[in-house]
């Protein structure tokens, strides 16, 4: 679809979405491991609104871990500070609210859904 529509839409702080490299070094290959051996590996990096899925998952896990207590005391114990727990859900809300909009504004204007 995007090839197609040469119409690509990025949150802000991903301006170019997108990072390949590519390693000439061949990656180790275990024994009785399904991958095969190759010469070279690849990897890339891209931002889309796909991800929020993702995002949304880990947030729900992480808010009804953390309505639990649970490790919690692993991470105190470590000098964490407890504050730091609701910072970071706040920031996957926000990252979430950034995802929805993106899509919400790339779904109007396309008519489409990605």
């Amino acid at each position: 679809k995007v090839k197609c529509r040469k119409d690509i839409h990025f949150v802000e702080w991903v301006p170019t979405g997108f990072k390949i490299g590519i390693n000439s070094c061949a990656p180790k290959v275990f024994p009785d491991d399904d991958l095969g051996q190759v010469s070279r590996s690849c990897t890339m990096l891209s931002n889309s609104t796909a991800v929020q899925e993702a995002w949304v998952r880990l947030h729900d896990k992480f808010t009804m871990m953390y309505s639990k207590r649970a490790f919690v005391h692993w991470y105190v114990g470590e000098g964490m500070e407890e504050a730091e727990f609701s910072e970071s859900q706040e920031s996957i809300s926000e990252l979430i609210s950034e995802y929805t909009e993106l899509q919400t504004l790339c779904e109007e204007s396309t008519g489409e859904e990605y």
